[in-house]
């Protein structure tokens, strides 16, 4: 057993239920869903993002969790995600994205451990890859035909309006602007982007 994975034994040991009743409290205080918490204390408790900033994709929520290399949550928003549920992306998708060539079984945003880096797309505009060989990102809303609808998607009650995109992680241009570049858009970081399909223990237990 590794170091990562007694780490999370003791973890889970220690914080038991508590962990549930304090994310539980501080979901009304800060919008902050139960796996998001405990995935941020475990990337805390392990240093797992090594001193980099991070941030946390609850796809299950469709939200995103931007925080500074000490933990401090900077902000969070709503986003956009693969129009099709799944934890995996098809080999090949990455080449085949950058003509529209992508099936709608194929639209996912796969979950795992991402190191992110700041970068541009095929259009020279600045996102911040986490997955460079499927070609995924966080960017912000695009101009189009479609972004009305979009904006729509993003400002409902409802997550279950929030699948849309080829598999990127698409935030509000505000939010982009004010917490995604400062952080991860300067800066190598780390996305951890949470399974739909499984727990999430399951998920750092894998890690």
């Amino acid at each position: 057993m590794g170091w990562k994975a007694r780490a999370l034994a003791a973890w889970w040991l220690a914080c038991g239920m508590t962990v549930a009743a304090a994310a539980g409290a501080d979901k009304g205080r800060r919008g902050m869903p139960v796996d998001t918490r405990e995935m941020a204390q475990w990337v805390m408790e392990t240093d797992d993002a090594a001193g980099r900033p991070f941030a946390i994709v609850d796809k299950k929520a469709a939200q995103l969790f931007v925080f500074e290399a000490g933990g401090r949550l900077v902000g969070s928003t709503p986003v956009l995600l693969g129009a099709t549920p799944g934890d995996h992306s098809t080999p090949g998708v990455g080449q085949r994205a950058q003509t529209g060539d992508v099936g709608l079984h194929e639209r996912t945003t796969p979950a795992g451990r991402f190191a992110s880096a700041p970068g541009r797309n095929i259009d020279g505009e600045p996102v911040v890859w986490f997955d460079y060989g499927a070609a995924l990102a966080i960017h912000r809303l695009r101009p189009g035909s479609a972004r009305e609808r979009r904006q729509a998607r993003l400002a409902s009650a409802t997550p279950a309006d929030n699948r849309a995109s080829l598999g990127c992680v698409v935030v509000p241009v505000a939010f982009y602007e004010k917490v995604v570049e400062p952080l991860l858009g300067r800066v190598r970081g780390v996305v951890y982007v949470l399974p739909e399909k499984r727990p999430v223990r399951d998920f750092l237990e894998a890690m």
